[in-house]
């Protein structure tokens, strides 16, 4: 399994890039936002990868962060989702786009990206929102980070490395202890991961995400 690309960048076409490591050159196919994060060719960039493994083809998709790597994994085991639909959720939405509509139960908002039908994005919610919590508590996700002795050349630190390769702010805390405690109360993953991603805002304490998930999560009249 292929799990991380590091190199230079020979060339990028519509959907894909051919990343040089050491005088091998990989084709890794990436979403629009994945693809407009990338530094121009001739240029250092790491991608985290998934390799899809069929009998006629090997396939390798990139992303930058490992909670996007994990949305890829989870979007394709759903019925009517394969990988090209799956990035292009993830290039519409990105990792955090796709982690609050499907805690939200907004299956709108997925059927907006190219080739997903109203049908198809009902069922991801469906079978996908009890296990967005799991992602959630992942935080910002830990970025794919670059390691300069696949480049050759003196460069120690080698220009146009992505942000998204660099380190990314680290995510609120509360989101996964709040999560831990909605469902330690007894409330459905899935339920208490809309909540928190519905209320929860970047410097927000525990405590404080957990009052205003449990007003939601409150019976109605």
């Amino acid at each position: 399994m292929i799990g991380k690309i590091s190199g230079r960048i020979d060339y990028r076409g519509t959907d894909h890039v051919l990343i040089d490591v050491r005088g091998v050159g990989y084709v890794v196919y990436v979403s629009d936002r994945v693809m407009a994060s990338l530094p121009p060719n001739g240029e250092a960039a790491a991608l985290y990868t998934d390799l899809l493994v069929r009998e006629d083809i090997l396939q390798l998709f990139g992303f930058t962060t490992l909670v996007e790597k994990e949305w890829h994994r989870l979007l394709t085991s759903v019925q009517g989702i394969g990988a090209k639909a799956s990035l292009s959720i993830l290039g519409a939405l990105g990792a955090d786009g796709v982690s609050r509509a499907i805690a939200l139960g907004d299956w709108n908002a997925l059927a907006k990206a190219r080739g997903v039908g109203p049908k198809t994005a009902q069922r991801v919610v469906n079978e996908l929102k009890d296990k967005a919590p799991a992602v959630m508590a992942m935080g910002a996700g830990a970025s794919v980070e670059l390691d300069p002795s696949v480049i050759d050349d003196s460069d120690t630190v080698p220009r146009g490395v992505p942000k998204s390769a660099r380190a990314a702010p680290k995510a609120n805390p509360a989101q996964s202890e709040a999560l831990s405690a909605l469902v330690n109360l007894g409330y459905g993953p899935g339920d208490a991961a809309g909540a928190v991603m519905e209320v929860i805002t970047p410097d927000m304490a525990t405590g404080d995400v957990i009052r205003a998930a449990l007003k939601l999560l409150a019976p109605k009249g």
